[in-house]
C-alpha cells in the first residue's frame, strides 16, 4: 500500500502563495501586493492585488510615489485586499481568512472588518510604526479580528511551466 505524497504545501502557504501570485498581476512599478480570501472550508472566494479601478488606463494614471497628491498613486489605487473583497464571489465572508503580504492599512482594515473577515495571515509589517498600520491594530482589537504573521516552512516554491 502506497503513503501519502510528502512535502506538500500546508493551508497556509497555498493560500499565501495565491495571495504572492496574484500580486505579480499588479502593475505598479514599486509594489506588488495581492490578497487571497479563503473561507472555513478551505475554498478560495476572492482574490486581488492593487492596481487603479476599473475602466482607469494603467497608462494614464501617475504610478509616482512622491510629489503633489494628484501626481501619485495614492488617490488612484485599489488595495489588494479591498480588490480581493470586491471580487469574492460570495458577499458573505464571515468567518473567512485574508491572506496578504503586508498588514493592511486602516482603510482595508475598515472593509475586512466590515465584511466579517476575522482573521489577517500577513507576510510583512514594514510600516508597523505608520499611523496608518497603528489605527488598523487598534480597530482589529476593538472588533476581535485576529491577526498573526505568516512563518513559512520553506523558503521558495517554483512553478514551473514546461513541467507535466
Amino acid at each position: 500500500m502506497s503513503q501519502k505524497r510528502s512535502g506538500y504545501l500546508s493551508w497556509d502557504e497555498y493560500f499565501m502563495a495565491v495571495a504572492l501570485l496574484s500580486g505579480l498581476r499588479s502593475k505598479d512599478p514599486s509594489t506588488q501586493v495581492g490578497a487571497c480570501v479563503a473561507n472555513p472550508q478551505n475554498k478560495i472566494v476572492g482574490v486581488g492585488y492593487n492596481g487603479f479601478p476599473w475602466g482607469c488606463s494603467d497608462d494614464e494614471l501617475p504610478w509616482a510615489r512622491e510629489g503633489n497628491y494628484l501626481d501619485t498613486k495614492y488617490p488612484y489605487v485599489c488595495h489588494a485586499e479591498l480588490n480581493a473583497v470586491l471580487n469574492s464571489i460570495t458577499r458573505d465572508l464571515r468567518d473567512c481568512r485574508l491572506y496578504v503580504a503586508l498588514f493592511p492599512c486602516n482603510e482595508c482594515t475598515k472593509v475586512i472588518i466590515q465584511s466579517g473577515i476575522r482573521e489577517i495571515i500577513y507576510m510583512s509589517d514594514k510600516y508597523s510604526a505608520t499611523e496608518s498600520v497603528q489605527a488598523s491594530k487598534l480597530m482589529l482589537e476593538k472588533s476581535n479580528t485576529h491577526y498573526r504573521r505568516f512563518i513559512p516552512e520553506r523558503d521558495s516554491i517554483l512553478l514551473d511551466f514546461n513541467r507535466q
